[in-house]
């Protein structure tokens, strides 16, 4: 497929997972009370004002609490939410913001208006999820703007992308030794050094992506390079600028931070201006702003003429040092931003107010396979050399239609650039995470057996005289699945009650860390019910474990019926990940009867029986 043909299949999947959304979200709101979609974590109502003020811009913000605190929910930083009020006096009103930071509990929203209004004051306050506009708009102006190049050095990495123009290589550049890194590492730094459009780290597993990269960066960076570092979401993208912090390069953050932590806190926009000396002038006139507000709001609604114009010009005063303010924020962040070695944004924040017109000599894009194509294209239209790292056998973007019109949207940039690149990419193999045995399976099947296990964690294991890996089947001991509570997914209760019972026998004087993981929400949710009381445990699913490791990874795999329907867990991928999370011990909780329909399974039961790890649940039975 052509570079105009792949950017068009992604414009049209785009289009219509934009509207499956949009109309969703429409429905949604409109035919469902505020308690109906708190219940589904799309809502929290009723909320509690903790505290309000003046942010970054002079714009208002509030800090609300949610009084039953949520898990699960759908709010994330950086995603735009409606304030609304179920109060007689102003029922039907709603304000539009972004969250800055969301926790169970907690959740700060900015505004983009001068003022909040007085309906805030009547109580009754809920926050709704919103359809994320922005992030579409962006992502369609950066397809079309691709689409439409002719001519110039983006037009030139375009054709690079895709394989229609020979990568360009700068044989002069002087190519450090990294005696911290493995040979596969500094193959990748030197790599990224030398080629001139576009380099892939290609990095499996536990093979050390991120110590790469942020080597990689540290180079970039001596050679005076002007940097943007960007992933997905806004936790990868904090935990890349904290890594290259750590490593010695001035950065900044750019955009919403999903949840500031200590150590990331001096990173921000906002800490920076915070320290700077010339920021007390910007408080100064903020809190002046704020006076005058506050003398023009003491007037009453009924008035004459000249309490209307004093009115008015006391509002006008607090918009003059609001604009005042603004101005001076800006220069101070010009200056932030010259004087650091590396940017840190979003991709769709690589578009941010801060930053748009900006161009980076090389732009660096970490979890590239777990981006969208036309997200990763939003960071791309600012640069002059391409980094993307990630791996194309884990998960996917997620796509919410299930349309297949959207299938198009499951081929990321990451997997056309490996495919018409080969020269372009470096594959890390060697692996510093799992057991051999762990690892032998994805090796064979995902990596072409090019990966290979360091030797400080090639024999670890979790338990003496077990095998790393073991299947718990429980064919024929009428382990059914069923409907979740909610009906939209799946769980297995038996297999709950297999794994509890394999680690009562198991864990008794372990200090290893466990995790216990599912591709179903049901059975998760079920799951964090029943193990809530167990030490050292993690229960969550499969796709929100990517990332992450354990000792001791439990899959509860669910399906188990008469038709051998196996649903989602045909994206191999998905059993990718869950299966490389293990760093002593993999337990893996399926039915073999239901799963020998499908031959990936089929060959990894085989797999694991001559490795000497099957077990029949009828062990377990008594």
């Amino acid at each position: 497929m052509s570079a105009l043909e792949q950017l068009a299949s992604w414009a049209s999947a785009l289009k219509a997972e934009h509207q499956h959304e949009q109309e969703w979200s429409q429905t949604w709101l409109s035919q469902t009370s505020p308690q109906q979609r708190r219940e589904k974590g799309m809502s929290w109502f009723p909320i509690k004002v903790v505290e309000d003020g003046y942010g970054l811009g002079a714009y208002p913000f509030l800090f609300v609490e949610n009084p039953r605190p949520m898990k699960g929910h759908a709010f994330q930083a950086g995603n735009p939410v409606s304030l609304f009020s179920q109060a007689d006096t102003s029922f039907g009103e709603r304000l539009i913001g972004t969250i800055g930071f969301v926790d169970d509990q907690r959740m700060k929203i900015t505004f983009q208006c001068d003022e909040l209004p007085d309906w805030i004051d009547n109580g009754k306050l809920g926050v709704d999820v919103l359809f994320d506009e922005k992030s579409f708009k962006e992502m369609f102006h950066a397809l079309n703007f691709f689409i439409n190049l002719e001519k110039g050095r983006l037009w030139e990495i375009r054709q690079c992308l895709f394989g229609e123009r020979k990568q360009g290589k700068n044989d002069d550049v002087e190519l450090p030794v990294l005696n911290h890194l493995n040979n596969s590492q500094q193959q990748a730094v030197h790599g990224i050094l030398s080629q001139q459009d576009v380099a892939v780290v290609h990095g499996p597993p536990g093979t050390g992506k991120t110590t790469t990269l942020v080597a990689a960066i540290v180079e970039l960076a001596k050679l005076d390079k002007k940097i943007l570092i960007t992933a997905s979401s806004n936790a990868a993208t904090d935990h890349l600028l904290q890594q290259c912090v750590q490593a010695g390069l001035k950065g900044v953050r750019i955009g919403n931070v999903a949840k500031v932590e200590e150590d990331n806190q001096a990173m921000t926009i906002d800490a920076l201006l915070a320290r700077d000396p010339d920021f007390k002038r910007i408080r100064e006139l903020k809190k002046r702003a704020i006076e005058f507000k506050k003398m023009g709001g003491k007037y009453k609604r009924s008035f004459g003429k000249e309490e209307a114009d004093q009115r008015r010009l006391l509002f006008q005063e607090a918009k003059n040092l609001q604009k005042e303010a603004r101005d001076w924020e800006q220069y101070l962040i010009e200056k932030h931003i010259e004087e650091s070695q590396v940017v840190a944004a979003t991709l769709i924040g690589a578009n941010h107010g801060l930053i748009k017109e900006r161009k980076w000599d090389v732009v660096v894009i970490d979890e590239a396979g777990q981006a969208l194509a036309s997200a990763c294209l939003v960071a791309i239209a600012h640069a002059d050399k391409v980094v993307l790292a990630g791996d194309p056998h884990q998960l996917p973007p997620t796509v919410k239609s299930n349309q297949l019109v959207v299938k198009p949207l499951h081929t990321t940039l990451l997997d056309v650039v490996v495919k018409n690149n080969s020269e372009a990419v470096f594959f890390l193999d060697t692996q510093y995470r799992m057991n051999n045995t762990i690892m032998h399976f994805s090796n064979l099947k995902f990596y072409q057996e090019r990966l290979k296990a360091h030797d400080s964690v090639q024999d670890q294991c979790w338990h003496e005289g077990q095998p790393p890996v073991v299947f718990l089947d429980t064919a024929g001991c009428g382990f059914e699945e069923q409907k979740g509570s909610e009906g939209e997914s799946l769980q297995n209760e038996e297999e709950i009650r297999m794994i509890l019972q394999h680690l009562e026998r198991w864990s008794a004087g372990q200090h290893h860390g466990i995790a216990v993981i599912s591709p179903y929400r049901a059975q998760v949710t079920r799951m964090q019910e029943a193990l809530k009381d167990m030490p050292n445990l993690e229960v969550n699913t499969i796709d929100s474990f990517q990332g992450q490791e354990a000792d001791v990874v439990y899959i509860s795999l669910v399906r188990s019926n008469a038709e051998g329907e196996i649903g989602f867990l045909k994206d191999y991928r998905r059993m990718n990940v869950a299966m490389t999370r293990a760093k002593k011990g993999l337990i893996v909780i399926g039915d073999s009867a239901t799963l020998a329909n499908d031959s990936f399974y089929a060959q990894w039961m085989d797999w694991v029986e001559k490795s000497g790890g099957y077990v029949s649940a009828w062990e377990y039975m008594n």
